[in-house]
């Protein structure tokens, strides 16, 4: 753990995590020995980091999230309260599968919202949202706005996190611009794209 790396007393950080400088680790929380956490991230109260598990810079998980084994997190992710992480598929208490976790990654600048829930084995591409309650059981598209139980997909959104005015399905070549950046983005081969210098 850094120098610069704070934890809360009631806080259990193991010998041997690596945390970066600027983080922070609050009540009750538990880190375990193995693993890697960013500079400038926040683990609010009663969050557990497992053994396998990478977590970027600037993450900031809330209160209550377990973030299990075979997860990983990218630069500037935010966890809403309670965001559930699996890392098996079909568990069974009496049928060992750890030689079977499916690795969950959450690539940077995406939001999962309070509640919501990541089935093993997705890619949750950069800058998509997850809405609050959402079941994620697929991979989720980089700007991509998810909702719902199955979660499916309802908008784009831009990196500032605000809806842009496009059909899911626009056809290629669709333009939108984020209302509050005036960032630019494109429709290219069914995925949304930052236009450079738009």
């Amino acid at each position: 753990m850094s120098d610069a790396a704070w934890h809360h007393p009631s806080a259990i950080v193991d010998d041997g995590a690596t945390i970066g400088a600027g983080t922070k680790v609050w009540h009750f929380s538990h880190v375990c020995a193995g693993a890697r956490i960013g500079e400038n991230c926040s683990l609010g109260q009663n969050v557990f980091v497992a053994n396998d598990v990478s977590i970027g810079h600037g993450v900031k998980v809330q209160n209550n999230v377990s973030v299990y084994d075979a997860v990983t997190l990218e630069d500037d992710v935010f966890v809403g309260p309670s965001v559930v992480f699996t890392n098996v598929f079909n568990p069974r208490a009496a049928v060992p599968r750890k030689a079977e976790y499916r690795r969950t990654l959450v690539r940077r600048g995406t939001s999962l919202g309070a509640n919501s829930t990541l089935v093993c084995g997705v890619t949750v591409g950069e800058f998509a949202f997850v809405g609050a309650g959402a079941v994620v059981t697929k991979d989720v598209p980089a700007f991509a706005l998810v909702t719902g139980v199955p979660a499916k997909q309802t908008g784009w959104i831009s990196r500032h996190g605000e809806k842009l005015a496009l059909p899911v399905r626009a056809v290629d070549g669709a333009e939108a611009v984020c209302p509050a950046s005036g960032e630019r983005y494109r429709l290219v081969g069914g995925a949304l794209a930052l236009v450079e210098g738009g």
